[in-house]
């Protein structure tokens, strides 16, 4: 790959970042920071992506006219909460500021066959989310594992409604992997709907990142590729990309605050 080539990945990747920060030790100093480095020398990130107690400070130090959205995390990372207990979650949220909520489904509940507690959160869910509220529906891929359970959660989410559908929460040892990728890009293209995808865990490098888009328009085409249709979730990509935006060694590279 040449470097004109990473670095355009790397313009790329910068847009379609969801900059998270989901960690145990969070803090409201973490959420300084976080909000610092989405807005870089190079533009900003597409969002960032944190628990739903922050989304009030994020919406204050970000302001009403941001280009960061601010997504948050419902029923997560376990996918077992109540439907009324997760939609309160989310009213909360949106209250407080949140542009796009990221939803995990009841994941155990479709491995042990169970597919209408999966509609019953989506459809709850999504009815809490108006317009133009982002809606991601979070299908833990590592935990389904089977090709069959990830391509029926797939096409369940999207029958519900979703926005985007997003393998993982980055909390198990699986996330996300290109054949998973392919599986639920082919189920987008399959639906016929607009729906966008989005890879989280384990995704830190441009080159990662590359290889999801690449994939993302071998299938649907050069232009298919945005913000609006194509996320990454990640907390340590945007070093990397700074990095070969910079033309520095990533390990030497300084993010910008």
């Amino acid at each position: 790959m040449t470097d004109a080539t990473l670095q355009q990945a790397a313009k790329t990747a910068l847009s379609l970042l969801d900059l998270t920060d989901l960690t145990d030790t969070c803090d409201d100093a973490a959420i300084e920071r976080l909000c610092a480095r989405a807005i870089t020398h190079y533009g900003s990130v597409a969002a960032i992506c944190i628990w739903p107690r922050f989304v009030a400070k994020a919406r204050h130090l970000l302001g009403v006219d941001s280009p960061v959205r601010i997504a948050t995390v419902v029923n997560f990372p376990r996918g077992d909460l109540p439907v009324e207990t997760v939609v309160a979650e989310t009213t909360t949220a949106l209250a407080d500021g949140a542009d796009e909520i990221d939803l995990v489904i009841p994941y155990r509940a479709l491995m042990a066959g169970d597919e209408d507690a999966v509609r019953t959160m989506i459809s709850a869910v999504r009815a809490a989310c108006q317009a133009p509220v982002t809606l991601k529906v979070i299908l833990e891929t590592g935990e389904l594992q089977d090709r069959n359970l990830i391509r029926n959660a797939s096409h369940i989410a999207i029958r519900e409604h979703a926005d985007f559908i997003k393998t993982s929460t980055g909390k198990v040892a699986i996330n996300a992997t290109l054949e998973t990728a392919d599986l639920m890009l082919t189920s987008i293209q399959e639906s016929g709907r607009k729906v966008g995808f989005k890879p989280a865990g384990g995704v830190r490098t441009v080159t990662d990142a590359k290889a999801y888009f690449d994939l993302a328009s071998t299938i649907f085409g050069q232009d298919w590729v945005s913000p609006a249709t194509f996320r990454f979730g990640a907390s340590g990509l945007l070093d990397d990309i700074l990095a070969t935006l910079d033309g520095t060694d990533n390990t030497t590279a300084e993010a910008v605050y």
